[in-house]
C-alpha cells in the first residue's frame, strides 16, 4: 500500500465525521444525563428565584392591593426577562425546557388539591374542575382551598417556570445553545 496525502486526508476527515457523531449519539443517548438533569433544575432554580425576588420586591412595598391578573403577568414576565438575561450570559439550551417544571408543578399541586376534602368556606359541593378553576385560575373567585393561596403556591410559580423557558429560548433562537 503506498502512501498518498490525499488518502491520508479523506481518512482523517472519516474519523473526524465518526467521532462527531459518536460524540453526538453518547448525548442524545443519554452518557450526559446527570449533567443534563443538574443544568435543567439548576434553571429551575434560577426561574422561581426571580420569581420570588420579584414577590419579595412587591412585600416591601406594602401595596394596598394588586389585582390577580397584574401579579399572574408579572410572575410570567420577570422570569421571561431572567431567562432571556441568563440564557444570554451563560446560554443554557436546558433552560428551554424548564416550562416542563413548570407544568409538572402544577399538576402535582393541582392532585394535592383535588385530594383535598371540601367544608363550608372551602368549596363545598364543588366538581374537580371547580376546585381546580377556583384555586388556580379564577380571577374573581377563590376556592378557600389551602387558606387561597392556590395561586401563590402553584399558579405563579408555574407561571414562572414557563416565562423562563420562554426567555431562554427567545434569546437562545439564533444563538449558540451551550450547556
Amino acid at each position: 500500500m503506498r502512501f498518498s496525502p490525499g488518502r491520508l486526508g479523506a481518512t482523517l476527515k472519516a474519523m473526524n465525521v465518526a467521532s462527531s457523531t459518536a460524540a453526538q449519539r453518547a448525548e442524545i443517548g443519554g452518557a450526559n444525563i446527570p449533567a443534563q438533569a443538574g443544568w435543567f433544575f439548576l434553571h429551575a432554580i434560577f426561574a422561581v428565584a426571580s420569581w420570588a425576588v420579584m414577590m419579595a420586591v412587591i412585600t416591601l412595598f406594602h401595596p394596598p392591593y394588586i389585582p390577580v391578573a397584574i401579579t399572574l403577568a408579572a410572575s410570567f414576565v420577570v422570569p421571561l426577562i431572567a431567562g432571556t438575561l441568563i440564557a444570554q450570559v451563560r446560554g443554557g439550551r436546558y433552560a428551554r425546557y424548564t416550562w416542563i417544571a413548570g407544568v409538572l408543578w402544577l399538576m402535582i399541586i393541582g392532585l394535592w388539591i383535588l385530594d383535598m376534602p371540601t367544608s363550608p368556606g372551602a368549596c363545598l359541593h364543588c366538581t374537580a374542575g371547580q376546585k381546580l378553576w377556583l384555586t388556580f385560575f379564577s380571577f374573581s373567585e377563590d376556592s378557600g382551598m389551602i387558606d387561597g393561596q392556590g395561586r401563590f403556591l402553584g399558579t405563579w410559580p408555574a407561571a414562572a417556570m414557563i416565562g423562563y423557558s420562554i426567555g431562554a429560548r427567545l434569546s437562545l433562537r439564533g444563538g449558540s445553545a451551550r450547556a
